[in-house]
């Protein structure tokens, strides 16, 4: 069984080269706005496969994973993925990259390979051989809007985001539990991604008075926005889906008390199996190692949980994953997960930035 896993870094690399692995698409960004995610997600990926190799593999074989740069425009990363499953070079798909590239994913694979999809989305039908892991908007940031609502009387919110398919569709789920609740939305932005002038979107916000922003901004984005902001001397909490532990660092800290994020998963939640988990990471990685994240970890649950649906189905043809997809359950830092219609539920947490780390405030939801 092979041990260490490989990671084939070039595509074309993995064309040329016959293996007797089962070879597995890793598309994750390692450019463009989210490309700090890389190194985590890569190392997650990695570790999972490991596990699963020690197990003995997929379908007889040790898993080999293929990189597919997730960052680039989401025609570029769907016509990769598509070749590399077209040729054979690829049997199945894991990825954590932003929702644009999902969809385009999606539609080049059209079921001819089963897609796991690890990060916060933002739910709504899927096509078959798709499954999602992540949590989905009305999970995710409908809870946190009523925490917040509660907690700190926030009744004027300001919606900023980046211009795709997940920000949009994460606001219209929140005008409706902010309707629900009689808060008020008194200003809302889509910006492109690699937007520049973030102080005038700090004035902008300003000018709004808001109790509470509501951030679906990523990467590079989040992480100038708050920049930014901090420097503003403003001090209106932010509702964060997208915020994790290097997002957090990159951004210099926070010392406000008002900077949250809600996310499935942060390295610093004390289960046994997130104690686990971090010691398993640090021996294999070393302790300089990328920190584990909520956005990176996906990716040790999608490997996984694709080991266990091969497993489960004897095949990776998407009609027999269909099949037996219900009910089938990895444990993964946050502990059980059990796919049901194709994603799952899972416990949810408020999280508040106390400087370069997160403190859990309070579970959102608890899985079924």
């Amino acid at each position: 069984m092979a041990d260490p896993v490989t990671l084939v870094i070039e595509s074309f690399e993995a064309c040329l080269l016959p293996a007797d692995t089962l070879r597995v698409a890793l598309v994750v960004p390692v450019s463009g706005v989210l490309g700090l995610l890389g190194p985590a997600a890569i190392n997650c990926a990695v570790l999972a496969a490991r596990e699963v190799n020690a197990a003995g593999g997929v379908l007889g074989r040790p898993i080999e994973l293929v990189l597919v740069d997730g960052g680039r425009c989401p025609a570029a990363v769907a016509g990769e993925v598509r070749g590399l499953v077209r040729s054979g070079v690829v049997r199945a798909v894991v990825g954590t990259h932003a929702s644009d590239v999902r969809v385009a994913v999606e539609r080049a694979l059209d079921g001819a390979a089963p897609f796991v999809y690890t990060p916060p989305y933002e739910g709504g039908a899927r096509r078959p051989g798709v499954y999602c892991l992540g949590e989905p908007a009305a999970q995710q940031v409908g809870p946190a809007i009523g925490w917040l609502s509660e907690h700190r009387r926030a009744r004027r919110w300001f919606l900023l985001g980046n211009d795709y398919v997940w920000p949009r569709l994460v606001h219209a789920s929140a005008r409706g539990h902010l309707r629900a609740r009689s808060a008020t939305v008194v200003g809302e932005r889509l910006v492109p991604q690699g937007t520049a002038d973030m102080d005038r979107l700090v004035e902008e916000v300003a000018a709004a008075r808001p109790d509470v922003v509501l951030l679906t901004l990523i990467g590079s984005d989040l992480v100038a926005f708050n920049r930014a902001f901090a420097a503003s001397g403003l001090r209106c909490a932010r509702l964060c889906g997208a915020l994790e532990e290097h997002g957090l660092l990159a951004a210099g800290g926070d010392t406000t008390g008002g900077l949250y994020a809600a996310m499935g998963y942060f390295g610093g939640i004390v289960t046994d199996a997130n104690l686990g988990l971090v010691e398993r990471y640090t021996a294999m990685f070393g302790p300089q190692a990328p920190l584990l994240n909520g956005l990176a970890h996906g990716c040790y649950e999608g490997v996984l949980m694709l080991a266990a649906l091969a497993r489960r189905a004897g095949t990776l043809a998407v009609p027999a994953l269909e099949a037996i997809a219900d009910g089938t359950t990895v444990v993964s830092g946050r502990g059980p997960l059990t796919l049901a219609g194709g994603q799952v539920r899972q416990r949810v947490y408020l999280a508040r930035a106390d400087w370069l780390d997160f403190e859990i405030v309070t579970p959102l939801m608890s899985p079924m």
